[in-house]
């Protein structure tokens, strides 16, 4: 079973792989790539808030 620091920190790197999948996409002009990645930003985020991760640092979208 992962301990609160482990699933933080996997919470965390999810998070920033899919800034930098959304990024690359939106470079791309892959608007309906960019939105469906949108919504797994979204559910990681609030997940992070939940657990009270301090997302000034880390969110690069800002959405």
């Amino acid at each position: 079973m992962l301990n609160s620091a482990e699933i933080i920190e996997r919470a965390v790197n999810e998070f920033q792989r899919v800034q930098t999948h959304m990024k690359n996409a939106k470079r791309e002009n892959a608007t309906q790539t960019y939105e469906e990645l949108k919504k797994d930003y979204k559910s990681i985020k609030v997940v992070l808030d939940s657990l009270g991760v301090n997302l000034t640092d880390i969110d690069e979208i800002k959405e």
